[in-house]
């Protein structure tokens, strides 16, 4: 088990079990996150694409839709 991993589980068993939930839904929040983690690699290729989108034969290819 990695270091990290052990502490986690340390500071897991210091807490009350009534903070368990918390500890379940933040861990499927960080899930979730990872998963949608595709928007951002778009997000951050725009401006290297930005150039190919403004050209005036990419607007009137598009213009009809």
């Amino acid at each position: 088990m990695t270091q990290v991993k052990e502490e986690i589980i340390s500071e897991l068993n210091d807490l009350p079990p009534r903070a368990y939930g918390e500890v379940l839904d933040f861990i499927r929040f960080l899930k979730s996150r990872r998963r949608k983690g595709a928007p951002d690699t778009a997000l951050a290729s725009e401006p290297a694409l930005r150039k190919d989108w403004l050209r005036p034969e990419e607007e009137e290819a598009w213009s009809d839709l």
